[in-house]
């Protein structure tokens, strides 16, 4: 039964490279809006195009709980919170970091994109 079931499972793992090098495609995303995708055609040759959407940045309400997209968010890069003391910016717990977005200061999980704490305002330059 053993010798089965292995003769099986081998036999599974040989035949998926098979089917998937039929086409392979590989997505880049460089900017926020803006998608190259690189696909092989049927003789192997490497076919590029570019793909742009158009996407609304800038006017994210972000809250508590929801899930961060930095695609979404205005002016988007990562904040010391030293710098912004005065405003309310506190230190942040470990795993987590203040990010800008807009004129808000969003402190953000590094592991899972939640949003912890959402300050409005606190960051003008």
């Amino acid at each position: 039964m053993k010798k089965l079931i292995l003769a099986a499972m081998t036999a599974s793992l040989l035949a998926t490279p098979m089917t998937a090098s039929a086409q392979s495609r590989t997505v880049i995303k460089e900017k926020p809006g803006r998608t190259v995708v690189v696909q092989k055609d049927g003789r192997g040759q490497k076919v590029t195009r570019t793909v742009v959407r158009q996407q609304q940045a800038g006017n994210a309400r972000w809250q508590r709980g929801q899930k961060f997209d930095r695609n979404r968010a205005a002016n988007y890069r990562v904040v010391d919170y030293r710098n912004y003391r005065q405003r309310g910016v506190y230190a942040p717990p470990r795993g987590y970091q203040w990010v800008r977005s807009g004129n808000d200061a969003v402190l953000v999980s590094i592991a899972s994109g939640l949003i912890g704490a959402v300050i409005g305002g606190a960051i003008f330059n």
